[in-house]
């Protein structure tokens, strides 16, 4: 299975909503919250090409951007590969 990172904050509902996708396919996530560790930021927008918006996902070291662009890959069929799942 991949490794899959998501920066998020509390409060987020695109956060929420990537969250409970990922969730649903029982992927396991190390989760980076923005708000408890500030410091992090920074490298988050580094790794994501310098976009600055939550959430921001990982899958393998490589930036996937945000909620709407994993469901984007969900409908597409194209996640379950990128996760490990097909």
């Amino acid at each position: 299975m991949a490794d899959v990172v998501i920066y998020t904050t509390p409060f987020c509902p695109y956060c929420s909503r990537a969250k409970r996708l990922l969730d649903s396919k029982g992927v396991r996530y190390e989760e980076i919250d923005l708000y408890m560790h500030p410091g992090r930021r920074e490298e988050m927008i580094q790794r994501a090409e310098g976009r600055t918006t939550v959430p921001q996902i990982f899958i393998d070291g490589k930036p996937y951007g945000g909620s709407d662009d994993i469901h984007a890959l969900d409908r597409a069929g194209k996640l379950d590969p990128v996760l490990g799942l097909a």
